[in-house]
């Protein structure tokens, strides 16, 4: 089963996607002469104009001389529409889809109000235009087909985005019960430390995913290499890494998170409340004010191996407010499409890596 359209057009980062691929697509069709887009400009100004930021951590400047604003477009949201439903649509490759979702990721933001661009492809006259791209998209399964698949078991890889660190000697079981020792610590000073009005400002860890020095893998993509190289949220701008292969035992209990109502699940099963230490950034992310709850992923380690999250269930659900009981919800927050992450010792990157390095655009193996 491949996602479907509703599922792209229902999420921030699937409706972002789609955004990004007609804009795509307009570049690829146009005249190298004279390349004329005018659907992407209208699609930036019109996102500008709803940023949050406008004005002040968001500003146009023009390309060339000088730091003068850019001349704006006439663009509204009606408008964006009617030139969306002009673009000619680019064939779905596995190359522009992977591209456009890496695109789609790196923009992502739970820690402040969705950006501009986010914000006009949810509104209903340019999401319905987008109804279009959406069945475009998932009628090519042999590019986005691997978006619903759960983990590949055959071909894991992790990323080291920073070659010199030596792994820890803590066990999982360790590093878990040590995760879950800060957070509820994390939890109690929130209580006593920060206002209960959301709208507060202050910022702490918004992400919902489990410890960042377990083992971490996404699967292969062929060519393009490891999918952890492209699909990076809130990156650092790296432009080297090394990927290592990792080798998963068939009988691996492997949770899969397949949409929003699995992520419910997980936190039903395993609730652990973070409603004092996320109730600020999720309400900017979400606008939901109300008890959080994630995953205890301590608790969880001993029912599974591993969680894996598809890239389906990342466009459908990442940075909604998914309800989980009758007054609690949680956040898919910082966790990339198809990661896997490892709670157990017996999965681990193998000794010898690969290296790349980002040329222009594209990842590629490190010569010498």
């Amino acid at each position: 089963m491949t996602i479907t359209p509703d599922e792209l057009l229902n999420g921030w980062r699937g409706r972002r996607f789609l955004l990004e691929y007609a804009r795509r697509s307009e570049e690829l069709a146009a005249d190298p002469d004279r390349p004329e887009a005018p659907f992407s400009g209208a699609a930036m100004w019109a996102g500008y104009e709803l940023d949050p930021g406008r004005g002040h951590s968001v500003v146009l400047v023009s390309v060339g001389t000088g730091t003068c604003a850019a001349e704006p477009v006439e663009a509204t949201p009606g408008s964006v529409a009617t030139l969306l439903d002009g673009v000619s649509l680019a064939e779905v490759d596995q190359e522009t889809a992977l591209r456009t979702l890496a695109h789609a990721v790196t923009v992502a933001r739970y820690w402040q109000e969705p950006d501009g661009e986010d914000a006009l492809a949810a509104l209903p006259v340019v999401r319905a235009a987008l109804e279009r791209v959406a069945a475009h998209v998932v009628g090519s399964a042999a590019a986005v087909g691997w978006w619903s698949a759960p983990v590949d078991r055959t071909d894991q890889h992790a990323v080291t985005w920073d070659p010199d660190r030596t792994p820890g000697s803590v066990s999982a079981t360790e590093r878990l019960e040590r995760w879950r020792v800060d957070v509820l610590k994390e939890e109690r000073d929130a209580r006593t430390q920060r206002p209960a009005d959301p709208t507060a400002s202050l910022s702490g860890t918004w992400w919902s995913g489990p410890p960042w020095d377990l083992t971490h893998t996404l699967r292969g993509l062929g060519g393009h290499g490891p999918a952890g190289l492209w699909l990076v949220e809130d990156d650092m701008g790296w432009e080297r890494a090394v990927t290592h292969r990792v080798d998963v035992p068939a009988g691996a209990r492997v949770y899969e998170v397949d949409g929003a109502g699995a992520w419910a699940a997980l936190c039903r099963e395993y609730p652990l409340e973070v409603t004092a230490q996320k109730r600020h950034d999720w309400y900017r992310t979400t606008g939901r004010d109300g008890p959080w709850v994630l995953p205890d992923w301590a608790a969880v380690a001993v029912d599974h191996d591993a969680v894996h999250l598809t890239a389906a269930a990342y466009l459908a659900a990442a940075g909604t407010a998914i309800p989980v009981g009758d007054d609690t919800a949680s956040v898919i927050a910082g966790w990339n499409p198809d990661e896997t992450c490892w709670f157990v010792d017996t999965v681990r990157p193998e000794p010898e890596g690969r290296a790349w390095v980002l040329d222009d655009e594209d990842w590629v193996p490190a010569v010498g």
